[in-house]
């Protein structure tokens, strides 16, 4: 029990879902809640497909069927961020708008990658697979469900804010928006780090998103 605990919390501190509700914001403040809601939940489902497989296969998901590193997925994704971070800084929080269809089902999969699934949360399902064999589903739908409750009370305190005070939250959108951009460029560089120093060391690693 203690195992499936931690297994859980160290996957939902890297899913982070404070940052992932600051990444949203746009989606926050243009959708209904019952919208927003269901996009959460198909983000999540399509995560924990996702998660699921590497947690079930490991790192032979890339090594074994992809014949790839996974050093070459966190540089992939460290370049996806640090473009993703220029967006932030040039459109603020209209920056999904370029990722996103018209749909929900759109939505969700703009949602899931690349700000759920990522290398330390890919890497994440992998150790929690090694760990708990076929308790780590249990583990991933434990923390997904922690992120979406998180996502919908966000958007439901955002929508009482914005009732009241309109002007305020408005500048706050700006202002997070413009700071967000500072974390994911910081993360993506992050990651492209690790990446090449596992490329060079011919290791794997398994570090935070």
């Amino acid at each position: 029990m203690p195992a499936l605990r931690e297994s859980a919390t160290l996957l939902l501190v890297l899913l982070n879902p404070f940052a992932l509700s600051v990444y949203l914001l746009d989606l926050i403040r243009t959708l209904d809640t019952r919208t927003f809601a269901l996009v959460s939940l198909r983000a999540a489902s399509i995560s924990g497909v996702v998660f699921s497989a590497f947690a079930l296969t490991g790192v032979a998901l890339f090594e074994k069927v992809l014949q790839v590193r996974f050093a070459a997925f966190q540089i992939f994704g460290g370049v996806l961020f640090l473009l993703i971070a220029l967006r932030f800084v040039l459109t603020g929080g209209r920056t999904i708008e370029a990722l996103r269809g018209d749909q929900p089902e759109h939505l969700a999969g703009a949602v899931a990658m690349p700000f759920m699934i990522g290398p330390g949360t890919v890497g994440a399902s992998v150790i929690i697979g090694r760990r708990l064999g076929l308790a780590s589903l249990l583990a991933i739908a434990l923390a997904l469900a922690g992120t979406v409750l998180w996502l919908i009370a966000s958007k439901w305190l955002f929508d009482h804010l914005q009732s009241r005070n309109a002007r305020l939250v408005a500048r706050y959108v700006d202002i997070v928006s413009r700071v967000t951009a500072l974390v994911i460029g910081t993360i993506a560089v992050q990651m492209l780090l690790n990446g090449w120093t596992a490329w060079q060391h011919g290791s794997d690693d398994l570090g935070v998103r």
